[in-house]
């Protein structure tokens, strides 16, 4: 992706940044890969900032992670640089006293769809709840899968919510993905009766099912392990504590591998799926879909009449 400077007249000028083997054709569908800015066009708030921030790390790596934009900035100085650059959607936040929300929008001609924010986490809210955070260094070089729940509505807006939300990630294919790739998950889940959706952002790990915790990370880490208080080197499979518990091994939690993935997931052995927290979380509401970009008929408002 690349970043943006303004000059003196306020145009946007594109300073590329070249990223080795990164496609721009889904191999699944022959399109283009979506990519996105993530930007306000008003000044946010510490907080609202951060969250500008953390939903950047959550695009990657289809995203402008480094994006600098300017209070003169207008929409049509992203728009305009988005065409070259492979831009498909942008995720603006806005701030004002009553209320915090996000468009999502697809370019260059709509539509936008306008959630508003009740709640939200940022990821460092999240890091300091936990007692073993996790953010492994390459957790971010491929795109997070998506999945939808309680979106199965036949109202005009939760479609376009469903079809916005399906194409801001790059499609699948079950049969070809690498296992490798699939280590962040985004969940929506629309509640019918409140009309709100949590939003959360999830790290993928996969365990061998009926290996201790000390032995898995002794074939990862290759590290010796300290044997001075053991009689004998059994003692370190077998003694309580060390081998006897395993974690993960309910059967709703486990999935048989069909290829290798690192030293300790062995294809056609069973491993248990585990989800761990990565944020930001946020909990929002669809309040407005528009025909265009930001602009156009009212398609759906939560407030007020739709054409």
């Amino acid at each position: 992706m690349g970043r943006f400077k303004s000059n003196k007249k306020g145009r946007v000028n594109v300073k590329p940044i070249v990223k080795k083997n990164q496609a721009n054709v889904d191999h699944v569908t022959g399109d283009k890969i979506p990519k996105s800015f993530v930007f306000s066009r008003m000044k946010l708030p510490g907080p609202v900032r951060q969250l500008q921030m953390d939903l950047r790390k959550l695009m990657l790596p289809y995203t402008a992670l480094s994006l600098k934009e300017k209070k003169r900035n207008t929409l049509r100085d992203f728009l305009n640089v988005s065409g070259p650059m492979g831009v498909t959607h942008f995720l603006m936040l806005a701030k004002t006293a009553s209320a915090l929300s996000l468009r999502v929008a697809r370019t260059p001609q709509g539509p936008t769809l306008t959630f508003k924010i009740h709640q939200y986490s940022l990821a460092s809210d999240i890091a300091q709840s936990q007692l073993r955070p996790r953010c492994p260094q390459d957790l971010f070089k491929s795109p997070p899968l998506i999945v939808l729940s309680g979106f199965g509505s036949q109202e005009l807006h939760l479609k376009l919510a469903t079809i916005m939300f399906q194409n801001i990630f790059p499609a699948i294919d079950i049969n070809t993905v690498k296992l490798s790739t699939c280590q962040r998950l985004v969940l929506l889940n629309y509640n019918k009766d409140t009309k709100l959706i949590d939003f959360r952002h999830y790290s993928i790990r996969l365990q061998p099912v009926g290996v201790s915790r000390r032995i898995r990370k002794f074939v990862q880490n290759h590290q010796v392990p300290d044997l001075r208080n053991l009689q004998d080197v059994s003692d370190f499979v077998t003694k309580a504590g060390y081998g006897s518990e395993s974690e993960g091994d309910e059967e709703a939690a486990t999935v048989t591998l069909s290829s290798d993935l690192g030293r300790v997931n062995r294809s056609s052995t069973k491993s248990a799926v585990k989800l761990q927290e990565i944020g930001p979380r946020m909990t929002m509401q669809l309040v407005k879909v528009e025909e265009g970009l930001c602009s156009g008929g009212i398609i759906f408002s939560e407030y007020g009449k739709s054409c």
